[in-house]
């Protein structure tokens, strides 16, 4: 029989000797064995490739003839953070520059008296006086604890009832277009009843605040699972996850982008819900941004309500950049995905 190799070499056929009976008289020669078989050669018979094997060696061939793929950078060749940072920082900044030149161009137009549109030094200095003075620290902390009390609370209320409606298909059906108008319905809207309800209280500034951010927080939801693959939620069934399981390991991993955007457009609907209602909503103890607005425009003190107009844009860019923009990158970084893709 002839000698087989159990390596799975795919080799081509290699020439094996075998013996045959020959004579023991005579003098040996190099094809002869010590017992006095003929040795001849003989080619190895061949079988058929096994699938799995051809398969990798035609990975294994053209990964081979594939072009070298640059290497990745390692931490030595990343930029420092400090260039990193004004790498991100500058088309900001550049940004709030020819924005604050357009402004001053507009005041120096003539449009409108000073008195009623301000320069932009005019702003900028009345708003590091009052920063100075504690007044923007005290009003943005009223204004902050307002609004990530309000959009917890929406969240909670949002994500429980968007995994419902999820689940449910006919409470979705039933329930579906309700939500839509929720989330068109303006949030000023909402203050005759809240007030109606709640008074002039921190209750009805919440309610409002609940009401505008929910819906979007559940409609995204409900949109980043409907874009989930089918075969990735077969996967994880036949994986044995099942209910609440399937959702925290599968569903609501693969539709983490979507909810992203969803959270991020209901902390917009937040905010401004917060500021309409510290507008229409006049607590005296609690001397908000919204309070300090409404005063600056019973007092027509233009500076200062530009001033805190800037305090409002402000801090709606840091809560983007800081929370929702990092949180964004962690989800990309996670799924491989460069700065090329963001």
């Amino acid at each position: 029989m002839p000698q087989r190799e159990l390596a799975g070499d795919a080799s081509p056929a290699r020439a094996h000797l075998h013996a045959l009976p020959g004579g023991e008289d005579g003098p040996r020669e190099d094809n002869r064995s010590p017992e006095g078989h003929v040795l001849i050669d003989m080619p190895e018979r061949q079988d058929a490739e096994d699938p799995l094997r051809a398969g990798l060696r035609a990975v294994a061939e053209a990964e081979d003839r594939a072009p070298a793929v640059e290497r990745e950078p390692t931490a030595g060749d990343k930029p420092g953070r400090g260039r990193a940072l004004w790498a991100a920082a500058w088309p900001k900044l550049a940004a709030a520059a020819l924005a604050l030149a357009v402004w001053e161009l507009v005041v120096l137009s003539g449009w409108r008296p000073e008195y009623v549109l301000p320069g932009p030094g005019a702003v900028l200095g009345r708003l590091w006086t009052d920063l100075l003075a504690g007044d923007i620290g005290v009003a943005a902390a009223i204004t902050m604890k307002r609004a990530l009390l309000g959009y917890a609370i929406a969240m909670v209320a949002g994500v429980s009832l968007g995994l419902v409606l999820a689940r449910v298909k006919v409470l979705r059906t039933a329930a579906g277009s309700l939500l839509t108008g929720l989330q068109t319905m303006p949030s000023v809207a909402w203050f005759p009843l809240a007030i109606l309800l709640f008074q002039l209280s921190e209750a009805a500034i919440l309610a409002v605040v609940v009401l505008g951010a929910a819906p979007s927080i559940a409609i995204g939801l409900l949109t980043s699972t409907d874009q989930v693959p089918p075969l990735l939620v077969r996967a994880g069934k036949v994986m044995g996850a099942r209910g609440f399981a399937l959702y925290r390991h599968i569903i609501i991993p693969a539709a983490l982008p979507g909810f992203v955007a969803g959270l991020k457009q209901g902390w917009a609907f937040a905010w401004r819900s917060l500021m309409a209602g510290e507008l229409l909503v006049i607590i005296g103890h609690a001397p908000s941004i919204g309070v300090r607005l409404q005063f600056s425009r019973e007092l027509s003190d233009a500076e200062g309500l530009l001033a805190w107009m800037l305090v409002v844009m402000v801090l709606g860019v840091l809560v983007d950049s800081l929370v929702f923009g990092a949180l964004e990158r962690k989800i990309r970084e996670g799924r491989g995905l460069t700065a090329e893709h963001a």
